[in-house]
């Protein structure tokens, strides 16, 4: 992934590292995400964790769920904490997996790292530390039995490649503990002005069926989500909450197991390329009404071009009247439809109103009184009304993220 929105991956990797320094060393710091024992209660922790845990390592505790709710950890275990930050899950992982197993906490930031050791080091034998990237893990094929990951993923800019090195480290049968912030419609707009939206907001995070999917893609099994908890209704930043509301965005706990062996690839090409992925995901960025009317326009222009060429070749081909004409009039419904359902988001109503324009026109020329210029001015129509959609539905996306001039508290 050579850039995220505008970002490269050097570039989230700075502003992640910079802000979770910030939790590490400065943990009273107004941030836009719950830290500390107060984040603990809200996501459940039992009494019995949070009080295994030393001040200094609680204080700095950035989680957005508690992966313990899917139980993956078995005592001897050999387990990883991905994104172990200050080394709350770390901690707890390690009374779970005994003195008989051990622990490798791994972190980005090299100020959480140091507070880990620091607090580990002598109390928790069982825990090893371990600076590293998640798209890197500096470990053995199928050298772990559990990995447990808190709020680590949404954080990463090749999310895919992160995922195929937890199947790779993990044993076959290994177990996944994971939670997350997901969401349930991706961000759209270049966010290149404030690499910092990255780790503040949800610009980072996948939407829901994407990451099960994507699990799914890398060989994991039993992919269960645990629980969907409101984690954003905690920020003490008004605008994080209602950039969170508007895109759908939550946290979820989630269990699942390595297969035997990844998929060829091959079958994985097969599942990423399924049309009802393609669907769903040109549903969620506001495209259908774009992939609709250039499906309208292929089978009007399209057809007759195909027509000609196989004419042309001596090949002999005729358009049933009706069945052509049904087909364009089906996509370009659709169009209009599509484009009309963007007024939920920028509520705007000119873009239905040329949709609606534009079909009318087509289905005109179509049905009634057939005319060349009418059925192309009609398409023109229909052109602005999905270009203008699109151009809404990003601006306000942009307003939502504070960008485009709105300043950011």
């Amino acid at each position: 992934m050579v850039a995220v929105l505008g970002y490269s991956p050097q570039q989230i990797t700075d502003a992640v590292q910079d802000m979770y320094t910030a939790v590490a060393d400065r943990p009273d710091t107004h941030f836009h995400f719950p830290v500390g024992r107060q984040a603990l209660r809200f996501l459940d922790y039992s009494a019995s964790d949070a009080d295994l845990l030393p001040e200094g390592v609680a204080e700095s505790f950035a989680g957005v769920g508690n992966p313990f709710m899917a139980q993956a950890l078995n005592r001897g275990d050999t387990s990883l904490d991905i994104g172990a930050g200050a080394g709350n899950d770390s901690l707890i992982a390690a009374s779970r997996v005994g003195s008989d197993g051990q622990v490798i906490a791994l972190d980005l930031t090299a100020a959480m790292t140091r507070k880990l050791q620091y607090h580990a080091e002598g109390r928790y034998p069982n825990v090893k530390v371990i600076q590293a990237s998640a798209e890197h893990l500096p470990l053995a094929n199928e050298s772990i039995d559990s990995i447990t990951s808190n709020g680590a993923l949404n954080l990463v800019p090749d999310k895919r490649l992160a995922i195929r090195e937890m199947f790779r480290v993990l044993r076959p049968g290994g177990r996944l503990q994971l939670a997350d912030v997901v969401i349930n419609r991706p961000v759209n707009v270049n966010c290149d002005s404030d690499p910092r939206l990255w780790v503040e907001c949800v610009v980072g995070a996948t939407v829901e069926d994407s990451l099960l999917a994507m699990l799914g893609d890398a060989g994991f099994e039993n992919v269960r989500i645990v629980r969907r908890l409101d984690y954003f209704a905690q920020s003490p930043s008004k605008q994080t909450r209602e950039i969170a509301q508007s895109f759908g965005a939550h946290s979820i706990e989630l269990s699942a197991r390595r297969a035997g062996q990844a998929p060829p690839w091959w079958q994985r090409w097969l599942r990423r390329c399924h049309p009802r992925r393609w669907v769903a995901d040109l549903h969620r960025r506001g495209f259908l009404g774009v992939a609709t009317l250039i499906l309208a326009l292929v089978s009007c222009y399209g057809a007759l071009i195909a027509v000609g060429i196989l004419a042309a070749l001596g090949a002999g081909m005729s358009l049933h009247p009706g069945l052509w004409a049904g087909t364009i009039a089906m996509f370009t419904l659709l169009a209009t439809v599509f484009i009309a359902t963007g007024f939920r988001r920028h509520r705007s109503a000119l873009p239905a109103v040329l949709g609606a324009i534009g079909s009318t026109l087509v289905l005109y020329a179509l049905f009634i009184d057939y005319n060349v210029i009418t059925e192309f001015t009609g398409f023109v129509f229909l052109a602005g009304a999905a270009g203008r959609d699109l151009y809404l539905r990003r601006r306000e996306e942009a307003a939502r993220l504070g960008l485009g001039g709105r300043s950011q508290p």
